[in-house]
């Protein structure tokens, strides 16, 4: 677990690095902003493809009673 962590935090480091900012400032763009943005977008996501099932059920459905 602890070479998980240490991977993990020099990805950041390089990351940091890689785009002038701090360690914190990382962090932050990581888990205040952007994985945030990306639970929300993939919710939305599964509940358009819940509907767009339901729909194609209903329409199976139809047909087949025909």
């Amino acid at each position: 677990m602890n070479l998980i962590f240490d991977l993990c935090v020099q990805a950041l480091y390089f990351i940091a690095d890689f785009f002038s900012i701090s360690y914190k400032e990382v962090n932050v763009w990581i888990f205040v902003i952007i994985q945030p943005l990306a639970f929300v977008f993939m919710i939305i996501t599964i509940l358009k493809q819940r509907k767009k099932i339901k729909g194609k059920k209903e329409e199976l459905q139809k047909l087949t009673i025909k």
